[in-house]
């Protein structure tokens, strides 16, 4: 198989030196990506600015924002069998980028704020015969939410975890299908967890692969 994985987070810039974004590692992207590998598989990584150094082997591209991820993702996406997006995409960004550094007045500021396009969505509406595995991080109301973004986003499996994943070295996760049943239950490293969810992928992809 050749697998698309997003990993990290993205970042939306304030000004030309200020950004929001997330304390996403990117470490369950790119064990996942490692996963692949050791499997036998070809990793296509696109990855967020992490401090990571991309596994030996696979093609690996690195963007910044949110705009940059969706580009790439929609190009290197019908060249693969399916993508596992793991990446923290940044929901919100500055409707206007200011150029230069903002200066402090000693008054308070306002940002209006807009919703970034929706990656993992994109690639849902170009699914064709590829498989789509997407993470959902949630802290309330956990398994509706997951539900919801797998049926919205067109996935056919989501792996919910929680905000305790956050730049852990380890992970506890539920994979989901379609009626919302949890189908497989991972604990352990990042690394660990990512050789189960490849191994599951490898029996139940078969089908889905033309």
């Amino acid at each position: 198989m050749r697998i698309l994985v997003t990993a990290g987070p993205t970042r939306e810039y304030l000004d030309d030196v200020r950004y929001i974004s997330n304390a996403s590692s990117g470490r369950m992207g790119y064990a996942i990506t490692q996963a692949i590998l050791n499997a036998g598989h070809e990793a296509v990584l696109v990855s967020g600015p992490v401090s990571l150094v991309p596994p030996i082997g696979a093609e690996f591209h690195a963007v910044e924002s949110t705009d940059q991820m969706m580009q790439t993702c929609r190009e290197l996406f019908p060249l693969c069998d399916g993508v596992i997006a793991a990446a923290a995409v940044c929901d919100y960004k500055p409707r206007e980028r200011i150029a230069g550094k903002m200066s402090k007045t000693g008054a308070p500021i306002s940002l209006e704020m807009i919703e970034t396009d929706d990656v993992l969505a994109a690639l849902g509406k170009q699914k064709d015969s590829h498989w789509i595995l997407g993470f959902a991080l949630e802290a309330q109301n956990e398994r509706e939410n997951a539900l919801q973004k797998l049926r919205r986003k067109n996935c056919n499996w989501i792996v919910l975890n929680r905000p305790e994943a956050i730049a852990s070295e380890k992970n506890s996760v539920e994979l989901l299908d379609e009626t919302g049943s949890t189908i497989a239950a991972w604990s352990g490293t990042k690394t660990s967890v990512a050789e189960k969810l490849v191994c599951w992928l490898e029996i139940n992809t078969a089908s889905l692969i033309k």
